[in-house]
């Protein structure tokens, strides 16, 4: 019985010294982002100017090309296939943006590590810092493409509402989920090349299985069913045309799942990083 005791006493000290391991190994990342973060901001800065340098119209363009965009594809879409949808041009804008700051930002982040092998030779920088730079720079162009999507309200009359207070979050939502597979996808890139091959392929597909210019009851019940369910572009677009179309609060549920599924991603894809960055430097 004493020996028992000892046993689970032994244990529980064994899992409170672990726990506290833990916390001051997370101590000790928070400190290192706290010291890199200056870096951070530089490279988000740099990402941004390089975008439109040597640009006549500047960050004009980030205004301007997602209204251009949208502009001939309500032309096409509108008259070619007549989708029955009330305010169409801003239903087509909230799903451009949001994909949109996923397919830039997670194509950015692909090549995050391998672009900057020099400067990770030659000196420690925590390697996630190039991939949340490239997330973070997208995420800034998306913020300037807001303008556009303002734009849009205003000429199709939208009602602005209290719940649009809410949009914030929804972007926090797709931003954690960008980081996460934007890590994935960095560290893979690094072993295998063929993945920005595979990846460009597989954003084709997923536009297309995601209700960005289409409705989503004009699909069959089981791949309906199945892009509701898996499918977490179709929560955060959702959640953003449920305050901007409806003038409701989103469904809980949705945000819920929004929620689980970016954090999900961001725990899986600093993960495999974390255990992965210490043979980038064999590969780049």
């Amino acid at each position: 019985m004493i020996d028992k005791q000892n046993h689970q006493k032994r244990k529980r000290e064994i899992q409170e010294a672990d726990i506290k391991f833990e916390m001051v190994k997370l101590r000790q990342r928070w400190d290192t982002f706290q010291h890199y973060k200056p870096l951070l901001q530089q490279l988000v800065m740099k990402d941004i100017k390089l975008k439109y340098r040597r640009s006549f119209l500047g960050y004009v363009w980030s205004i301007l090309n997602p209204l251009m965009i949208m502009i001939i594809m309500v032309l096409v879409f509108s008259n070619m296939f007549r989708f029955d949808i009330v305010n169409y041009p801003v239903y087509l804008i909230i799903g451009q943006t949001i994909f949109n700051f996923v397919s830039e930002s997670t194509n950015q982040a692909m090549f995050s590590i391998t672009g900057n092998a020099a400067l990770m030779k030659k000196t420690y920088v925590p390697k996630y810092i190039f991939t949340l730079s490239k997330v973070s720079s997208s995420f800034v162009n998306t913020i300037f493409a807001l303008g556009a999507m303002l734009i849009v309200f205003m000429v199709c009359h939208v009602r602005f509402n209290f719940y649009m207070l809410f949009i914030p979050i929804i972007l926090l939502q797709v931003y954690i989920f960008c980081i996460g597979l934007g890590l994935l996808l960095a560290q893979g890139t690094v072993f295998f090349r063929d993945i920005q091959h595979i990846y460009g392929a597989f954003l084709t597909a997923w536009m297309y299985l995601t209700p960005v210019f289409y409705p989503i009851q004009q699909l069959p019940f089981e791949l309906m069913w199945m892009i509701k369910h898996f499918n977490p572009l179709y929560a955060y677009i959702t959640q953003f045309r449920m305050i901007v179309l409806e003038g409701v609060f989103p469904d809980p549920r949705l945000i819920l799942y929004g929620f689980v599924v970016s954090f999900v991603g961001l725990g899986i894809g600093s993960w495999i990083f974390m255990k992965k960055q210490d043979h980038f430097i064999l590969y780049i």
